[in-house]
């Protein structure tokens, strides 16, 4: 069974990589949705398959090092694609939340990506 938790992030980045003539390797800010999916079995005591508390207390620090942040002033996200953040996402906390199974990044309310972990 798979439960989410939706998050925001108001955040600036630029896209080094890209020529000076695309508009996102100019400083520009984003209202990052992110939803984290944990997959798991369901407790057949408790009735579920994760405390939404414990994906809340997971979130916190990326929450703290992120919000209103230049994500390219942030170790390992020199260039901050959503797909880049995803993985960033991942690596910080898979550790940290059990079952975690995707996350999907929204830059806007129409593009985003999908990770569901290394392949």
């Amino acid at each position: 069974m798979d439960i989410f938790r939706i998050f925001h992030l108001q955040c600036a980045r630029r896209l080094p990589a890209l020529p000076a003539s695309h508009p996102c390797s100019r400083l520009h800010g984003h209202s990052f949705e992110v939803e984290l999916t944990v997959s798991g079995d369901l407790d057949p005591v408790l009735g579920w398959v994760l405390d939404f508390a414990d994906i809340e207390a997971a979130w916190q620090p990326i929450h703290a090092a992120l919000d209103h942040r230049c994500l390219n002033d942030i170790a390992g996200l020199d260039n901050p694609t959503s797909e880049n953040l995803a993985q960033w996402l991942w690596r910080q906390l898979e550790p940290a939340l059990p079952g975690l199974s995707r996350i999907k990044v929204m830059e806007t309310h129409d593009s985003g990506c999908i990770y569901s972990g290394p392949a």
